[in-house]
């Protein structure tokens, strides 16, 4: 066995096991561990008063890009005004003290409305911080280590879409996976962690760029899946060499939506969201296993009332999710898809992604509301928290302290 090999199997070892080390506590991807939403911190607010505000950090320039945390450290990315500049930020978790800045290069960069030049979510893995920066045409894969100096760095080639990019790196193992998913084409890449040559790569059947990060689905047998969510289908690959596996493809009543909210899994069931901006909405729950096509392997679909950019959640056999533009809440049973409860919530429409925390869904609107509500069978609205700026990046969580990237500033908060 490769060198690789080792490292890739005595990961997923810890994987399984679920004693990642370097990460046990932290929030080091879009989405946090394996890209659930889900923390199990116990001692986070759910109505905050001015003591909770631990602090309160004016972040240069622009950005769309969600807070991570790893060591002590929140990495997050930014664009100057003039776009001449994209920035990779690290951020003191527990002071809020910009710690150091790193600029590469920009440009112009046409993007939709309600994204950014620098909407990309950077991945850590205790070592070294990796993070896509756009410079208005080209795309470029970075690695730094924690103390802010530069280890390698990888032109990945140009990136088209009417939206501007907004993928987000993961870490397996020793390897970088990155999905570009771009209108007419996608590649899935990857690359070695630690000096960024590259891996295996794998061309996608594709047509309308898509910003879904992947997951790890934990098998008993060989070893995990790699599952990648695009218009081209839901994808299982061998992480060691990107075999593909199986893969379902997505029936569209018209042209293919895309896919900006992530996939997760619950209870044995992927669930995948899709749409676009005429409010074209496909939500699918299907079985994983098996070998090529599992088109048989749907479990219930839905074409209304569901989310095109945040993801679900899930917990205890329920799924949750926020509308777009209504801000409506939905719980379904996720076995059936039968919806259980629907509550306006209001105050604007939702780019970020809801989070779990403690038994707790926290959402929060473009406006700066957080709404916080159980996730369970029935509808409570325990807190309505106004941050007082726009927020479209999703939330942290991170040793007992939540983290709100707003349009000025980075947020901390938490119990003193």
């Amino acid at each position: 066995m490769s060198k690789c090999g080792v490292r890739l199997g005595l990961f997923l070892f810890g994987l399984l096991l679920g004693v990642d080390a370097a990460t046990a506590a932290d929030w080091t991807r879009f989405r946090g561990p394996n890209g659930t939403g889900v923390a199990d911190d116990k001692n986070i607010p759910v109505k905050w008063t001015k003591e909770n505000y631990l602090f309160k950090t004016e972040i240069p320039g622009k950005g769309h890009s969600s807070p991570i945390i790893s060591k002590g450290k929140v990495f997050l990315q930014s664009s100057s005004k003039d776009l001449a500049e994209r920035y990779l930020i690290c951020v003191d978790a527990n002071t809020g003290k910009i710690e150091w800045s790193k600029t590469v290069p920009g440009g112009p960069a046409k993007t939709h409305a309600k994204n950014s030049a620098a909407s990309c979510t950077p991945a850590a893995d205790g070592e070294r911080v990796y993070a896509i920066h756009w410079d208005g045409s080209e795309l470029l894969l970075t690695a730094y280590d924690y103390k802010g100096e530069l280890i390698w760095k990888q032109p990945l080639g140009t990136f088209k879409s009417q939206h501007g990019p907004g993928m987000s790196p993961i870490l397996v193992g020793g390897t970088v996976v990155v999905t570009m998913d771009q209108d007419g084409k996608s590649e899935l890449l990857t690359f070695d962690a630690k000096t960024g040559k590259p891996g295996w790569s794998k061309i996608r059947d594709h047509e309308r760029a898509s910003y879904s990060t992947p997951f790890l689905l934990e098998k008993t047998d060989a070893g995990p899946d790699l599952i990648v969510a695009s218009t081209g289908g839901i994808t299982a690959y061998d992480p060691k060499d990107g075999k593909q596996i199986w893969n379902y493809n997505l029936k569209f009543d018209k042209m293919r939506l895309r896919m900006v909210g992530s996939a997760i899994l619950h209870q044995g069931s992927i669930f995948a969201v899709s749409g676009d901006g005429a409010g074209d909405r496909l939500m699918v729950a299907i079985k994983p296993g098996g070998q090529g096509d599992i088109a048989q392997n749907l479990v219930w679909d839905k074409k209304k009332r569901t989310p095109y950019v945040p993801t679900p959640l899930a917990k205890d056999g329920l799924v949750f999710w926020v509308t777009d533009n209504e801000n409506l809440a939905v719980c379904v049973d996720a076995k059936t898809g039968n919806e259980l409860w629907d509550e306006r919530l209001g105050g604007g429409g939702v780019s970020a992604s809801p989070i779990l925390i403690d038994g707790n869904i926290l959402t929060i609107n473009e406006q700066g509301t957080a709404f916080i509500f159980p996730a369970a069978k029935s509808f409570e609205l325990l807190a309505k928290n106004e941050l007082k700026e726009q927020v479209y990046a999703s939330p942290a969580v991170a040793n007992g302290k939540l983290y709100i990237r707003g349009f000025q500033h980075l947020y901390c908060i938490g119990n003193k």
